[in-house]
C-alpha cells in the first residue's frame, strides 16, 4: 500500500478533488482489472478512451482517479486527479509505485527500425557470459535475469516495464538492455525512467500508418535523446545520416560508431561467410557467429556499449566470439540436401534490402535465391510494392504470400506488393496466398546448395487472421519441409 500523494510525485497535476492521503492498493488503466482501493488512470486511446469507463473503475473500487477531463458528476468519497496528459502521468506514477526500480540498475535503451532486438537480445547474452545478473525487454521475450515471460509488444506499457524492473532489483539485477519503440516513446511509456545510455542504430520507413510522416517518426525517436540526462552515453550510428540529428539536443555524452565514416568506435568487415563475420573493431580482430554487414553495425554498438558499461576490451571481444544469433534473426538451418533455410524478421525495405544483398555477396551465383516474403495487414501501405520491388529485383525467384493480414483481404495485401515489381522482373514471381503452401513451394522449387529466405516473421509464432491468431512457426514448417522433400 501506498499514499496516493506519494504515487503523484513528479506527477503535473491541474487539479484535484479530494484527498491525496488515501491508500492506493494496486494501480491500472483497465477498468476492468480495477479492484478495491485501486487507482485508476483513465488514458485515451487509438481504440477506447479510459473516460469513458472511470464510472465502471469506481463501481470496481477505485478509490482515485487521474484524468484529462473531470467527469460531470464526481463520486463523493472518490479523489480525481485531473492532469494534462494520462499517459505521461502514468508514467511518472507507475515509477513511483514501484519505487523507480530503473535507478536501481544500469537501464540501456535501444531505437532505431532495424537492429533493437538484436542488440538488446545480444548484449543480455554477453553480460550474462561475463557472470552479471541482466534484464531483458524485447520483442522477442522479457528475461529477469534466468525467468523467461512472454512479450506482447516492443515497448510494453510504463505498468509492466516498472513491474518487470522492480522484480529485477528484487532478484540483483544490475544491467538492463530494453527496446524502446517510436510507438513507445510517442506514447510517454518510457518517461520516468533513467537510463544509463541510449543506442540509436538506424532510421528507414517504417510505422507511417502511425506516425504519418518520416520526419515525426524521426523527430519521436530523437526525444528519446532529448530526455538522456548529462550523466548518460547517446551512442549512435553516424553512417546513417540520422545520427548526428539524435544527439542536437541531448545532454548526454555523445558518442558515435560507423563502418563507413569516421566515429568513435571504426569497424571493418575482413570476412562475411555464412558461417560468420570476420571484423576488425578499432585495432581489434574478432570473429563473430554473425552474418552480414547489418551485424557488422550491431556488433560494433555491442562492444561500444560493453565498453562504455565498464567491460575490458579484451574480456569484450572474446565474450563476442561466443554469442550466438537471436531466435527469427538471420536463422538458418542446412538439409540434408545442402539447401539453406534462412528465417528473418526483415519487414520494411530496408531491412529486406540488407537481408538480401548480405546472401547475395557471399553466395556463389551459382545457385537460386528463394525468397518468400508478404507484408502485413492494417499497417503502412506505402511500403508495400517497395517491398515488392526490392525482393523481385535482388532474388532469382520471389514468392509473394500472407504475413499477418489481420482484418484485411489477404489478395489485397499482395496486389499492393505486386505493384512494385518492374517489367523484367515478372517471370521471377508467384503468388501464394497461404503461407504454409508457400514456404512448401519454395522448398520443393529448391535444388541442392540453393538458398531460401522466408522473410517478414521471424520469431513469431503465430499468424493473425481476421482477429485471430494460429499457431504458425516459419522456422518449425520450412525444417518440416526441407525434411519430408527428397531430391
Amino acid at each position: 500500500m501506498m499514499v496516493l500523494k506519494d504515487i503523484l510525485y513528479k506527477v503535473s497535476i491541474n487539479a484535484v478533488v479530494g484527498s491525496t492521503s488515501v491508500s492506493v492498493g494496486a494501480v491500472d488503466f483497465d477498468s476492468r482489472k480495477i479492484t478495491s482501493g485501486g487507482l485508476f488512470v483513465a488514458i485515451r486511446g487509438n481504440i477506447a478512451d479510459g473516460h469513458d469507463f472511470i464510472d465502471v473503475a469506481i463501481n470496481n473500487g477505485a478509490i482515485g482517479v487521474v484524468c484529462e477531463t473531470l467527469p460531470a458528476t464526481l463520486m463523493d468519497g472518490v479523489t480525481y486527479v485531473e492532469v494534462g496528459n494520462s499517459s505521461r502521468a502514468l508514467a511518472m506514477i507507475a515509477s513511483n509505485y514501484y519505487e523507480a526500480p530503473s535507478e536501481n540498475l544500469k537501464l540501456v535503451g535501444v531505437t532505431g527500425t532495424n537492429g533493437k532486438t538484436t542488440i538488446a537480445s545480444l548484449l543480455y547474452q554477453l553480460f550474462k557470459k561475463a557472470g552479471y545478473k541482466v534484464g531483458l525487454l524485447s520483442t522477442v521475450k522479457i528475461m529477469v535475469d534466468n525467468t523467461e515471460y512472454k512479450a506482447t509488444h516492443t515497448t510494453p506499457d510504463s505498468l509492466t516495464i516498472n513491474k518487470y524492473l522492480k522484480e529485477m532489483n528484487s532478484t540483483g539485477v544490475e544491467f538492463c538492455f530494453m527496446e524502446v519503440s517510436s510507438h513507445g516513446i510517442h506514447q510517454h511509456r518510457t518517461e520516468g525512467l533513467y537510463f544509463e545510455g541510449g543506442i540509436f542504430t538506424n532510421l528507414s520507413h517504417d510505422h507511417l500508418d502511425y506516425h504519418k510522416t518520416f520526419s515525426e517518426y524521426r523527430d519521436v525517436k530523437k526525444a528519446f535523446f532529448d530526455g538522456l540526462s548529462k550523466e548518460a552515453f547517446a551512442l549512435v550510428n553516424v553512417d546513417d545520416k540520422n545520427g548526428l540529428i539524435m544527439l542536437q539536443n541531448t545532454k548526454a555524452k555523445k558518442l558515435t560508431y560507423a563502418l563507413k565514416g569516421y566515429a568513435d568506435y571504426k569497424a571493418q568487415i575482413l570476412e562475411n561467410q555464412f558461417s560468420g563475420l570476420l571484423l576488425k573493431i578499432n585495432d581489434s580482430e574478432v570473429w563473430a557467429r554473425l552474418i552480414g554487414g547489418f551485424n557488422a553495425y550491431n556488433i560494433l554498438a555491442i562492444y561500444a556499449t560493453a565498453e562504455l558499461l565498464g567491460l575490458e576490451k579484451v574480456e569484450i571481444l572474446r565474450l563476442i566470439s561466443e554469442l550466438d544469433n537471436v531466435s527469427g534473426r538471420f536463422q538458418y538451418l542446412i538439409s540434408d540436401e545442402k539447401i539453406t533455410a534462412i528465417v528473418d524478421y526483415a519487414h520494411t525495405p530496408d531491412a529486406l534490402k540488407n537481408v538480401l544483398e548480405t546472401i547475395n555477396s557471399i553466395r556463389t551465383k551459382n545457385e537460386e535465391l528463394i525468397t518468400v516474403v508478404g507484408c502485413g495487414g492494417d499497417r503502412d501501405k506505402t511500403k508495400r510494392p517497395k517491398m515488392g520491388h526490392i525482393a523481385s529485383a535482388l532474388s532469382t525467384k520471389v514468392i509473394f504470400t500472407s504475413d499477418n493480414p489481420r482484418s484485411e483481404v489477404p489478395e489485397d495485401i499482395l496486389n499492393d506488393v505486386e505493384k512494385g515489381v518492374e517489367p523484367q522482373n515478372y517471370k521471377k514471381t508467384l503468388t501464394i496466398v497461404d503461407r504454409k503452401q508457400a514456404i512448401k513451394t519454395a522448398c520443393q522449387l529448391a535444388q541442392p546448395n540453393d538458398i531460401i529466405l522466408i522473410a517478414g516473421k521471424g520469431h513469431e509464432t503465430y499468424q493473425e487472421i481476421k482477429g485471430e491468431r494460429f499457431d504458425f512457426d516459419d522456422y518449425k514448417i520450412v525444417q518440416e519441409f526441407l525434411k519430408q522433400i527428397q531430391k
